[in-house]
């Protein structure tokens, strides 16, 4: 459970022991994990959005987006941001590109991204007819992305946060990645187009990083996990 509680601890806010973190075993194997862990982030959703029913659409919408965002502390936008700023202000360039992302400092087009992306989660919130299953479908489907992209495209950097993962068990991250899927599917028409949103997004992400980098970073990695939740809650939409 060690790998769980890794997974936990870097995708969300939740509180976990500081020594999950020292065991590279569990760090590498917590990419499996990663549907699971955007799972139980989709069944906190769920909850508020159940005890939050009565309110006005608008005023949910927001406290529900509230939520999500404190919930992953921003993680993933934080990815989009320097991934928008480095693909405009990159030029087409490689070295330019990568050396961008890593400016800890957002530009106008990182802002930019930012507040469409949470603008556009607002909205599909607030128009929802049925909110309790885009709550759980989409943060699940965007983590197990994430994994997916592990699996099938190079990460470029020697160092950073995903270096390490890297070298997860790929037979286990598989396993996360089906089991995401078969749950997606077994919730019915919903799910299938939740599976085709998530499905384009990562075909063209995908093809853009390899195409620009050679492969993928961490911030890339976020800027699909963002972007793949707002595809999933405009198709429900």
């Amino acid at each position: 459970m060690r790998s769980l509680l890794a997974a936990l601890g870097f995708l969300t806010r939740v509180p976990v022991p500081a020594w999950v973190f020292k065991d590279d075993g569990a760090t590498k194997a917590s990419l499996a994990w990663y549907p699971a862990v955007g799972l139980l982030v989709g069944g906190v959703l769920w909850a508020l959005a159940w005890i939050g029913r009565d309110l006005p659409p608008l005023l949910l919408a927001a406290l529900l987006l509230l939520g999500w965002t404190g919930l992953t502390g921003a993680l993933h936008l934080d990815g989009l941001a320097d991934s928008a700023d480095a693909w405009v202000g990159g030029l087409g360039d490689r070295e330019r590109t990568l050396a961008i992302m890593k400016d800890p400092r957002s530009g106008p087009m990182g802002v930019t991204a930012v507040v469409l992306v949470l603008l556009l989660k607002f909205a599909a919130l607030a128009s929802l007819p049925l909110v309790d299953t885009a709550m759980w479908l989409a943060p699940m489907l965007a983590r197990a992305a994430i994994t997916a992209a592990f699996l099938s495209t190079p990460y470029v950097r020697s160092e950073g946060l995903g270096s390490a993962l890297t070298k997860a068990p790929r037979l286990a991250c598989m396993v996360g990645v089906f089991a995401a899927v078969a749950v997606a599917a077994c919730s019915g028409w919903h799910g299938v187009r939740a599976l085709l949103a998530v499905s384009v997004v990562f075909a063209c992400w995908r093809f853009a990083c390899v195409r620009r980098l050679g492969g993928m970073t961490g911030d890339t990695l976020g800027a699909l996990a963002e972007i793949a939740e707002v595809a999933v809650l405009v198709a429900l939409v």
